[in-house]
């Protein structure tokens, strides 16, 4: 289960809008306990694919680490990714699922005519992804 404050959600989904027409994508700030990882910030990376940015989205590993040494300051880790799948639903590619971690959480954001129209969460058991509920908190 992934919980995620309403304010860290605000934040990826006017990313995703801001981005359109290209993926937007970023990591999810919280703690992991169990099986439910609470978010409390998205930390917005840069889509760092070369070549597809419509279709594709890539972290650089320095802002990955940059994102850790974030986490950290706040007594925080990565718990996730999200991304956005321009004019396209919010569920995962099988290029999604190729490069997923297991342990962590993936929103994927619809985003229609520049508009965030929807939002899943994922997370991938035993190689396949599997929807995962969103619980939203506080501001």
């Amino acid at each position: 289960m992934l919980k995620i404050r309403k304010k860290a959600l605000d934040k990826l989904l006017a990313q995703a809008e801001k981005d359109y027409p290209y993926e937007t994508c970023g990591l999810l700030l919280g703690r992991a306990e169990g099986d439910v990882r609470t978010v409390f910030g998205a930390y917005e990376t840069p889509n760092a694919n070369p070549d597809r940015k419509n279709d594709r989205y890539e972290i650089d590993p320095k802002d990955y680490m940059k994102a850790e040494d974030k986490a950290r300051e706040f007594g925080l880790e990565i718990v996730g990714v999200y991304h956005s799948h321009p004019d396209h639903p919010d569920r995962p590619s099988q290029f999604d699922e190729e490069r997923a971690f297991e342990g962590f959480s993936y929103i994927i954001v619809s985003v229609q005519n520049g508009k965030a129209v929807s939002y899943r969460s994922w997370e991938l058991v035993e190689g396949k992804f599997r929807e995962e509920p969103v619980e939203v908190f506080g501001l």
